[in-house]
């Protein structure tokens, strides 16, 4: 036991010689990410469906690592493929995948159309498990991978006008149990992180409106909305080997506003 102790470094928290695809990474929150595994020593292949991958590619790039970019409909299985088959072409390996890439259409309950249903369960759902099964195939001929689902503070509960949103991130949860049951004999992690309420260009409809943006301020108990900047760190330990006995949990980064009510 004292020896396992002793070789304890902070190097397990390093990704040095990793490679990880994080979907929809030219944008937003998956930005984050993939900036976080470049500093922390990874290189990044990221799918992407809209154009600009510009600054993205200058924030890797600055810190030394590499990147490369397909684009793409993560809701076509034949770009799933690409995806996957593109990464271990340019890179012989897949070390990390993050499912990041979402999204969200509001509503009327009422009168909520099935193309909306369709559409978020196909790109927040369906194309999690389509790439991440393929990706288990290539991690499980190397023993070992990581996988980090994105879910959400609407895993956990319910808000009105978003129906597919909210049943989408809830099964994301049961589906990262399932990867974690089903991979973890090929040494594989599957987790997920639930983001809570961060103020971001896609959440600016709701930040902007002053009634809404305290009453959740008020709910959460660091007092304050969060920023991509708060989801990197938990991120690397997740993709780290830091987190190798972590096997199939969601963990909340909301400030606390799961705790209460």
């Amino acid at each position: 036991m004292s020896n396992r102790l002793q070789d304890f470094s902070l190097d397990a928290f390093s990704l040095k010689g990793k490679v990880a695809i994080v979907t929809g990474a030219n944008q937003g929150l998956g930005m984050a990410y993939a900036v976080a595994f470049a500093k922390a020593g990874a290189d990044l292949y990221i799918p992407h469906l809209t154009d600009d991958v510009s600054e993205v590619k200058e924030l890797i790039e600055a810190t030394g690592q590499k990147v490369a970019f397909i684009q793409g409909d993560l809701t076509d299985k034949s770009y799933i493929q690409r995806v996957v088959e593109g990464c271990i072409e340019q890179y012989g390996k897949i070390d990390i995948l993050v499912n990041n890439a979402g999204v969200g259409i509001f509503g009327d309950f009422l009168d909520y159309s099935d193309q909306a249903w369709e559409k978020v369960m196909d790109i927040n759902l369906n194309a999690v498990y389509y790439l991440s099964h393929l990706v288990v195939q290539e991690m499980a001929k190397q023993r070992s991978g990581k996988i980090i689902n994105i879910a959400s503070a609407l895993a956990f509960t319910a808000d009105k006008n978003c129906p597919p949103y909210t049943t989408s991130k809830h099964a994301i949860v049961g589906l990262t149990k399932v990867f974690a049951n089903e991979a973890g004999q090929y040494n594989i992690q599957t987790n997920a992180i639930a983001p809570g309420f961060l103020e971001t260009e896609m959440t600016k409809t709701l930040t902007d409106n002053k009634d809404y943006f305290n009453k959740i301020n008020d709910r959460i108990p660091v007092g304050r909305w969060g920023s991509g900047a708060d989801l990197m760190g938990t991120a690397v330990f997740l993709a780290s080997s830091a987190s190798n006995y972590i096997n199939g949990w969601t963990i909340n980064v909301d400030g606390g506003f799961a705790t209460t009510l």
